[in-house]
């Protein structure tokens, strides 16, 4: 500031005394106005470095812990807890460092997940709404010790507890073996939790819970374990390989009810114990957490081969996951790559090297569980994979929970096809807005029966057919299916043919397969698929036979699945058939009540007549 009033050159000494006085008054507020306010944050490191009683207010100043509301919310929710939820909660909190405990306390005991503590860093309470530094100091070693010493002794999988309740203490070792972490988590027994599946444990069916970690898997599985002992009387046996579904101890916890529980010595001896449960205890119901290894996969199938319901979990998130597992992809029927012949190939309109189901799957019945209130339910897991392995539409049961534990809302939605996805709930897709009919396209109401609604709509804009998707046979003029579905005559196509509407029926469910029959509706492009062709004409003959007094009607020639399919028409009709002629000239005989009956088998073919 010298320098430049030296540096300064005036006239008049006046004017010199006014720069002067106008410098001076710069010196005194040289500071940027931005850092006058900083004494605020300068004291609050001044205090947090001079009073370590108030650390944890600077912490949550700085906004390490959580906000004043979201505490606000969970010492509220914490006064409403029943007696017996603050006892079983301060069983765990109790044995925690004093200034841990206390801090838990000062948090709220409602909604908590779990404690964690690990050496030379601050301790962590995990709650739903995310995670709250307990302390400014760090975790000791003598801390640990403490803990450590007031639960049961820790097993092979580095898991103890405390005796009698649902707590878990799980432990994270050093190289030489010591305790240098501690997860505890809160264990809670929450009655009603299984009703929302109450119908599919009712029904019989092996049901297979599926969810990421901490979403609810094995407390819903516990009461559903209680369900079935108390509600439903049925023998039920829990294999617990880490007691967490009967809590620690020997004397199980009271939240399984009547069901008995059979600890497990060690966790890759659980596929013994399942085994041992079936063959020395006579249940009606297993009950196992956490499938994990091919050894439990196997044991399971070999449990449910025998005729016991199983209710269970694995490792997994979605269906998809499951089917992409080797370890695992068994429980719902393994999948193996199959090798197709040319002809099956062509048929089927797929590469000759495609993946397939193996066998029956163990669990019938898969729920995913979404969130602590959505479930989707996939009641037929056999139907469903074979669906997403062949690329079709699957639909899953979506249940969401209400404020009360009922079911609020269920509802179907279609899932993605593709393993690769995560098999959640798509939206509807957005109808796009119809082009301009071609010349010659006659109006058509289509409704699509086990195909892509959205396939078809893509297939209609880029043809520009007069068409439009309906819902219902009532206002339908067409109904376009495929081949399995019109074997057997379900639904929608039996009212259709009641109805005398025309059913479609397309190769595979590809939107050039939509789009060829869309054109050859409208008489443009190649003639009408060969198989449609066919069985219209094996339906004309059939009415011949049947109401014109035809005594018999022979149909063109045509291959031999296609010959297959008209034989089994015209026998759902009561009529019978007969081939006739060799390859490629082979034909169908339509043939009424009247005429004499053929012999061999029962569609006229011979063993040499097929050879040729």
């Amino acid at each position: 500031m010298n320098d430049t009033r030296d540096s300064l050159n005036h006239d008049t000494d006046a004017e010199l005394e006014r720069e002067l006085a106008a410098l001076d008054a710069l010196d005194d507020d040289d500071e940027p106005d931005d850092l006058e306010d900083d004494d605020d944050f300068d004291g609050a490191f001044e205090d947090l470095d001079d009073d370590p009683e108030g650390d944890d207010e600077n912490l949550a100043h700085a906004g390490a812990l959580s906000a004043p509301m979201a505490r606000e919310q969970r010492l509220a929710a914490t006064a409403q807890l029943t007696e017996e939820e603050r006892t079983e909660i301060e069983l765990l909190v109790g044995i925690m460092p004093p200034r841990i405990s206390e801090a838990v306390r000062s948090e709220g005991l409602s909604g908590i997940i779990e404690i964690v503590m690990d050496l030379g860093r601050v301790p962590t309470a995990r709650y739903g709404t995310g995670d709250v530094y307990l302390s400014a100091t760090e975790v000791t070693e003598q801390e640990l010790t403490q803990v450590v010493a007031q639960v049961s002794e820790f097993g092979e999988d580095n898991r103890a507890g405390i005796p009698r309740t649902l707590h878990r203490i799980s432990a994270i070792r050093n190289r030489r073996g010591h305790i240098i972490g501690l997860t505890c988590r809160i264990g809670r027994s929450v009655s009603g939790s299984g009703g929302i599946m109450q119908d599919l444990i009712e029904s019989g069916k092996s049901v297979l819970l599926l969810g990421r970690p901490g979403v609810g898997k094995t407390t819903m599985l516990r009461d559903v374990a209680r369900m079935l002992a108390d509600d439903l009387g049925k023998r039920v046996v829990i294999v617990d390989s880490s007691n967490e579904i009967g809590g620690d101890g020997d004397i199980p916890h009271h939240g399984i009810g009547r069901a008995r529980r059979m600890q497990v010595r060690s966790p890759h001896l659980q596929h013994e114990v399942m085994i041992e449960a079936v063959e020395n205890h006579t249940p009606e119901v297993i009950v196992i957490d956490e499938i994990g290894t091919a050894l439990e996969a196997d044991a399971a199938r070999t449990i449910a081969e025998r005729g016991v319901q199983l209710v269970g979990t694995a490792h997994g998130t979605t269906l998809s996951n499951l089917m992409q597992n080797p370890t695992l992809s068994d429980l719902i029927g393994g999948i193996e790559s199959v090798t197709l012949g040319d002809e099956e190939a062509r048929r089927r309109g797929t590469q000759k090297t495609i993946l397939e189901r193996r066998s029956p799957p163990t669990f019938e019945v898969l729920v995913e569980i979404q969130g602590f209130q959505r479930l989707a339910v996939h009641e037929d897991v056999a139907e469903t994979v074979d669906a997403l392995l062949r690329g079709y539409e699957a639909e899953a049961e979506i249940r969401v929970i209400g404020d009360g534990g009922n079911i609020e809302t269920v509802e179907r939605m279609p899932l993605r096809t593709t393993p690769a996805e995560p098999l959640n709930a798509r939206e509807e897709p957005e109808r796009r807005q119809m082009l301009t009919a071609a010349p010659g396209g006659p109006q058509r109401r289509l409704l699509p029966f086990g195909i892509s609604r959205a396939r078809l709509e893509s297939a209609i804009d880029q043809t520009r057919s007069g068409a439009r998707i309906v819902d219902s046979v009532r206002d339908a003029d067409a109904v376009f299916t495929l081949r399995p579905y019109y074997r057997r005559r379900s639904g929608p196509l039996k009212q259709a043919e009641e109805r005398g509407i025309p059913i479609y029926v397309l190769r595979n469910n590809t939107t050039q397969q939509m789009e060829r029959q869309l054109l050859a509706l409208r008489g443009d492009g190649d003639a009408s698929d060969p198989t449609t062709a066919a069985l219209r004409e094996t339906e004309e003959a059939i009415a011949d036979v049947s109401t014109r007094g035809a005594q018999s009607v022979e149909l063109a020639p045509q291959s031999a699945y296609i010959r297959r399919l008209q034989h089994e028409l015209a026998t759902r009709h009561g009529l019978r058939t007969v081939s006739k002629g060799n390859e490629p000239f082979r034909r169908v005989t339509v043939i009424g009540e009247a005429a004499p009956p053929t012999r061999g088998l029962p569609w006229g073919d011979t063993r040499e007549q097929r050879a040729r």
